[in-house]
C-alpha cells in the first residue's frame, strides 16, 4: 500500500510540474519580441546580401507543414506536410534578386494565438526568369497563426 501511495504521489508530482512548466512557457511568450525577431529574420532573407543561411534562420520560425497565402497572387492558404521545403525552394529562387531593399516594422498586434505585423519595405529587384528590373514600396500586413510556438500559417495582405 505504501508502495502504492508513493507511487500516486510521484505521478501527481509530475502531472503538477508538467502543468507548472506549460503555464510558465506560456506567460513567457513574449508577442513584441517574437514578432521583431520574426521581422529581423524575413528582411535578412530579402537583403541583396542575403544567404541560405539567412533563409534556414527565418524558416526556423515556421512549422514544418506551414501554409502560405499572399493577396492578391497566392490565395491558397492550404497546409502541406512539407510547406516549410516548397517555401525553401521558393525563396531559394529569388535569393540575391534584389539589387536594394529596406524595411520598417510599422506595428505589432498580438491575440490569442495570432501575432500581426505590419510593415513597410521598398524594394530594387532584378527578376530570375525575365531579367526584369521590379522597383516598388508597399505596405504589408502579415497575419501569423502560431502553434507549439511556431508560425503554422503565413497570411500576407499587401498593395
Amino acid at each position: 500500500m505504501r508502495k502504492l501511495i508513493s507511487s500516486i504521489i510521484a505521478i501527481v508530482s509530475v502531472i503538477v510540474t508538467l502543468q507548472v512548466s506549460a503555464g510558465e512557457a506560456e506567460q513567457t511568450f513574449n508577442p513584441q519580441q517574437f514578432a521583431k525577431d520574426y521581422f529581423a529574420a524575413w528582411a535578412a532573407t530579402q537583403s541583396p546580401k542575403a544567404t541560405k543561411k539567412s533563409l534556414e534562420h527565418y524558416l526556423s520560425f515556421l512549422a514544418d507543414n506551414v501554409g502560405h497565402q499572399h493577396y492578391p497572387y497566392d490565395p491558397d492558404d492550404t497546409r502541406h506536410d512539407d510547406g516549410k521545403k516548397k517555401m525553401l525552394k521558393g525563396m531559394t529562387y529569388y535569393l540575391g534578386a534584389h539589387t536594394k531593399y529596406s524595411s520598417k516594422l510599422l506595428d505589432v498586434t498580438y491575440d490569442f494565438n495570432v501575432v500581426v505585423i505590419k510593415y513597410e519595405s521598398s524594394i530594387k529587384a532584378v527578376h530570375p526568369q525575365t531579367g526584369e528590373t521590379i522597383e516598388r514600396t508597399s505596405t504589408t500586413l502579415e497575419v501569423l497563426e502560431l502553434e507549439n510556438g511556431k508560425v503554422a500559417l503565413i497570411r500576407k495582405y499587401s498593395e
